[in-house]
């Protein structure tokens, strides 16, 4: 049975190919053994080949084993993009532990939510001045036993701003933690279906959730991407692969795009701790690059240079833009002054990052999120009724089923059942599929802001604002913003007799409570917030009483395989 859209596929590529399903440390083992000596990471001109990467991780997961840190037991990790990162990820995993990622640009009372809900009782950090502070802190609150801190000069110095480790035995460095620890006699079985990764996601209804992401569901999001990009690999058979990453690996787009689906196909991975424009450049002019998958916020930058029509493109070979909307003007910049066509697809945390793409065999769909990828069903139903599937051209819910879409959220058994119907996938985004059997999106159920890439909930801004003394009430949304995509502002109702303060004061007051991406980036002061006709406060309601300033950028379409 041909799909909605196969038609458009890469040549070779059908709908129902095999997706494989396996586990994490299986997926590691594997390319140790096809690609051994060849380097698997690259960070401050060191490279770390797939053989030492799989000992480093094996060494890691013995020190968890002997720690007590097995199955049934969640790891936190709250690092940044450093070697740390995979070598305590396959390690924990290894060992039978479910990772937990905890975001260094989330404020306190996000990070922990996520640590008490998780259950994880120790947590991997780094020695850096902007991470152990407030890993400290966990500590302090009784969220954590033991506090794990890696040590970043130990992957060569560049003066990077740290902190001495307190004197406090539930601190151990990842040196002394991992030291002396012995191989067991036998590793524990881990089975596909076994959950791998608590991923936070959320929307504004509460708190964040933890999507339960497999073994299972993670390395089948590997494969889709396998499959899908199985044409572009053939004609560069031969070709040194190398991917930039600047993505956070704490994120499930750099954690599935970049870090899983390298290590699967033997491809270096250039690790950056941060993005920088020029250093970007030199690893696609000079060390010649071949995949750079980046946030919109990374391209506008790239598009801004004044040079870009002189700049050297021509090692990439698979480039695109995910996370948030890209706004069709800098593809029109790229296409313009590179020759290249930047586009972006659809994905979320709940199905590994997998969700549609766009083949160069399709025609231009100008707004379109793209074609289901091969494995993956998507449908449209009813706002009013989930069972109840629309026509095509209609608009509704977009479902998805897959073997990469997530089993529920960890302790939610309410949110869970209420998001699925059935084995479908209720996504909370509204759109249509053509005719052609590309999916557009038209708005969002959820209220989730997406800035920048990185998911903001207002409802942990609203908490975080409300513990200012002068507020009486506030309602937070998205705007558009020319840069990030969406941004939070704050309609705030003071209390009696209080006086308004400045947009900087309030960010200044919610610094440390947030994250930077969650501070607002506009402030209004009104004298009543909309309510429901129960009482409640309405930020539907406020949504469509405000007139936006700014125009809404045209999306591009697609994705680049």
């Amino acid at each position: 049975m041909t799909h909605p859209g196969e038609q458009f596929y890469p040549e070779g590529v059908h709908w129902d190919d095999t997706i494989a399903r396996g586990t994490l440390p299986d997926l590691l083992s594997q390319a140790a053994r096809d690609f051994g000596a060849r380097p698997a990471i690259e960070f401050r001109e060191r490279p770390i080949s797939y053989t030492e990467l799989e000992g480093l991780a094996e060494v890691a997961a013995s020190a968890y084993l002997r720690a007590g840190y097995g199955k049934d037991t969640s790891v936190a990790l709250f690092l940044g993009n450093t070697p740390d990162h995979p070598v305590n990820f396959f390690g924990a995993l290894k060992a039978g532990a479910r990772i937990v990622h905890l975001s260094p640009l989330d404020g306190e009372i996000a990070l922990s939510h996520k640590l008490a809900d998780s259950g994880a009782r120790v947590l991997v950090t780094s020695n850096l001045a902007a991470l152990l502070p407030t890993a400290l802190k966990f500590l302090d609150k009784g969220l954590i036993d033991r506090l794990v801190v890696c040590e970043d000069d130990s992957w060569g110095r560049i003066g990077t701003p740290q902190m001495a480790l307190p004197d406090h035995p539930s601190v151990i460095t990842h040196r002394q933690f991992i030291g002396g620890a012995a191989r067991p006699a036998q590793w524990p079985s881990i089975a596909a279906d076994d959950v791998a990764l608590l991923q936070y996601t959320g929307g504004t209804t509460g708190l964040p959730k933890g999507a339960m992401l497999t073994h299972g569901n993670l390395t089948a999001a590997v494969s889709i991407y396998d499959v899908w990009s199985k044409p572009t690999r053939q004609k560069r058979e031969g070709v040194p692969e190398r991917v930039i990453c600047v993505l956070p690996l704490f994120h499930i787009f750099a954690l599935t795009v970049v870090m899983l689906s390298a290590i699967r196909r033997g491809t270096l991975i250039s690790l950056h701790q941060r993005f920088d424009v020029e250093a970007v450049m030199r690893d696609i002019e000079v060390k010649r690059a071949t995949a750079f998958p980046g946030v919109p916020t990374m391209w506008i930058a790239i598009a801004a240079l004044p040079d870009l029509d002189r700049r050297d493109f021509s090692s990439l070979a698979t480039f695109g833009s995910g996370g948030a909307p890209l706004p069709e003007e800098v593809a029109k910049i790229f296409e313009r002054k590179v020759g290249k066509k930047l586009k972006s697809g659809w994905g979320m945390t709940e199905t590994c990052s997998p969700g549609t793409g766009h083949s160069e065999q399709g025609p231009e769909k100008p707004g379109s999120i793209g074609l289901m990828l091969p494995g993956i069903e998507l449908d449209v139903v009813a706002l009013d009724d989930p069972t109840r599937v629309l026509p095509v051209g209609e608009v509704g819910e977009i479902r998805i089923k897959g073997p990469n879409v997530t089993r529920g959220y960890w302790n939610k058994p309410k949110e869970t059942a209420e998001s699925f119907v059935g084995d479908r996938f209720l996504t909370g985004d509204i759109g249509y599929m053509d005719t052609d059997g590309y999916f557009f999106l038209v708005d969002r159920k959820k209220d989730m802001i997406i800035s920048g890439g990185f998911n903001v909930y207002p409802q942990m801004i609203e908490q975080a604002i409300y513990t200012h003394p002068s507020v009486h009430e506030v309602i937070v949304i998205g705007i558009p913003d020319e840069y990030r995509g969406e941004a939070a502002k704050a309609f705030i109702k003071l209390r009696d007799g209080a006086a308004p303060f400045s947009l900087d004061e309030l960010r200044a007051f919610l610094t440390g409570k947030l994250g930077k991406h969650e501070l607002p980036a506009a402030l209004e002061f009104v004298a009543e917030l909309p309510r429901t006709p129960v009482g409640k406060l309405s930020r539907h309601e406020l949504r469509k009483q405000q007139t936006m300033p700014l125009q809404q950028p045209k999306l591009a379409t697609g994705t680049s395989s």
